[in-house]
């Protein structure tokens, strides 16, 4: 079994490019393969490493960095190796939602644990608002929540404007996959004038670590940004495989659909490529199916990264 690490952490780091090498060399000695992103921000990525001693190890290296001795991390783990290999990566943000003036450092909204979740949701003057992307929403939410239907976390902002009128005289409730947009989306909020706006701790992950399925309003899968594609209560893997074409996620009956062919496209995707675009999709098939055939691993295989 492979143990999993989630984790991400707002803070200040005035050269996180000097942070790449140390924290690469690292998780390459340790077998740790996945993605770190690093920003003058703070730390966002999930990763997975062979035993449980090679993530604390890698927990202490990020303990030690400006700013983050009690930053926070979800843990699960993986029959097979989620993850093809490891990268650490630069960015402008660490969750890119465009809009220089949110500050999850300055404030936030009001934290709450799963079970004041349920609670909170199931109010009639709360309006709780899934802020994930659509592929995400698609296969699991919670019971009534608001689908933005955006693509990437960049279009909240645009969404939240031409929908505010809406939720006029009433809480604001939102949740992501473990926190991390939350940070960002509810600072936004704030910052708009909304002044009672909450959300779920350590996110979707956390509540199904540690919410009884009896007592869930979760409806349907988790997904999450790795091999195992989708996560259920008590974060046992779900049904889920991904479209290696459009990186969407489907079920192992859609594989039967006469619009699918492996790693060309799906039933989502059948009509957003042109011939040219699935004959490089078939020769990437090929090779992927020739390097499995030499017992070897394919890059081609990756999954998407949160956007």
């Amino acid at each position: 079994m492979f143990t999993v690490c989630a984790l991400y952490h707002f803070t200040r780091f005035p050269d996180p490019a000097a942070l790449r090498g140390p924290l690469l060399e690292l998780c390459h000695a340790e077998g740790i393969t996945g993605t770190l992103l690093l920003a003058k921000e703070g730390i966002n990525g999930t990763v997975a490493g062979p035993t449980p001693a090679s993530i604390e190890r890698l927990v202490a290296h990020i303990r030690a960095l400006p700013g983050c001795a009690d930053f926070e991390y979800k843990l699960s783990t993986a029959e097979e190796q989620p993850f093809n290999r490891m990268k650490v990566r630069l960015k402008k943000e660490i969750v890119t939602m465009g809009q220089p003036d949110v500050d999850p450092k300055a404030r936030v909204g009001h934290y709450c644990t799963p079970e004041e979740w349920n609670e909170l949701i199931s109010a009639p003057d709360v309006a709780v608002i899934d802020t994930r992307n659509d592929y995400e929403v698609q296969i699991g939410t919670f019971k009534d929540a608001i689908d933005p239907q955006t693509k990437t976390f960049r279009e909240f902002p645009h969404w939240w404007e031409e929908n505010k009128e809406r939720f006029h005289n009433k809480r604001i409730a939102m949740f992501c996959t473990g926190g991390i947009r939350c940070e960002k989306s509810t600072n936004f909020l704030l910052g708009q004038g909304i002044e009672e706006v909450y959300h779920l701790k350590g996110g979707i992950l956390k509540y199904l670590e540690e919410m009884p399925q009896e007592e869930s309003l979760w409806e349907g899968e988790c997904f999450v940004f790795d091999g195992r594609v989708s996560i259920g209560h008590g974060l046992t893997e779900g049904p889920h495989e991904l479209c290696h074409a459009c990186r969407r996620p489907i079920l192992p009956e859609d594989k039967q659909r006469p619009e699918y062919e492996e790693g060309v496209s799906c039933h989502q995707c059948i009509d957003e490529y042109d011939e040219a675009r699935k004959e490089r999709f078939r020769e990437r098939q090929k090779q992927i199916a020739l390097a499995k055939a030499r017992g070897e691993r394919h890059f081609g295989t990756g999954v998407p990264s949160v956007k």
